[in-house]
């Protein structure tokens, strides 16, 4: 047995240290990780990377898959609240329904940059899903993307009850969700999630593109 899998099965959890060193391993994780994936990325590797022992990581976290838990969903944490900032900032006072949706939806594509290390962990995710714990990935998907279509939906039902969109409670799900899909989905698929570049015209003009049928589909009156 090796002295990961030992250290992953014994005791009751990993034992704290200092937090510069633990932010020290998350970030050096998150780069490994984002680099080589769940399954090729080593303890000594993450380690060398974070400039800190291995007897200090398993201190830390216990292991790889508490370390690769608590990477994920701190990523996922900090990228949710910048959505969520996003999403209260053009929608929770709307004055023209269409300029709003378009600047929210424009400044989310806009912000894939420096979102670019948890963009990695993702198509990892992606590609790896197999070999990684089924617990970990219920848990980012609750703490993530759920996390993000949940806020937007909150919004759409408040801009219905306004009389701004044709959502209510029933459909508000179906909504939040077709607005990311026609917002970022193509981009995101058709880049391999940041992989293969795009230009930013064509990322604009997608983005366009996918508010005005969004538009066509769930506003009231002529918003499109």
């Amino acid at each position: 047995m090796t002295e990961e899998r030992m250290a992953e099965q014994d005791g009751p959890g990993p034992r704290k240290g200092t937090a510069e060193k633990r932010q020290a391993l998350l970030r050096g994780a998150r780069t490994v990780f984002g680099r080589e994936g769940y399954a090729r990325a080593g303890i000594d590797e993450i380690a060398a990377e974070a400039g800190v022992s291995t007897r200090t990581l398993y201190n830390h976290f216990g292991g790889k898959k508490n370390l690769f838990r608590e990477v994920l969903m701190d990523s996922a944490a900090e990228v949710t609240a910048a959505h969520v900032a996003l999403i209260e900032r053009h929608l929770g006072k709307v004055t023209d329904i269409g300029e709003d949706i378009r600047a929210l939806a424009r400044e989310w594509m806009a912000g894939r940059a420096e979102h670019a290390p948890h963009m990695l962990l993702v198509r990892q995710i992606i590609s790896e899903g197999p070999h990684l714990p089924a617990d970990v990935i219920e848990e980012w998907q609750r703490t993530g993307p759920r996390a993000v279509t949940e806020a937007v939906r909150e919004r759409f039902v408040e801009l219905g009850a306004q009389g701004l969109l044709n959502v209510e409670e029933s459909n508000s799900l179906e909504a939040a969700r077709y607005f990311t899909l026609l917002t970022a989905g193509t981009v995101t698929v058709d880049t391999f999630f940041g992989v293969v570049p795009m230009p930013r015209a064509e990322v604009d003009a997608r983005v366009e593109s996918g508010v005005r049928v969004f538009l066509r589909l769930y506003a009231t009156g002529n918003s499109a």
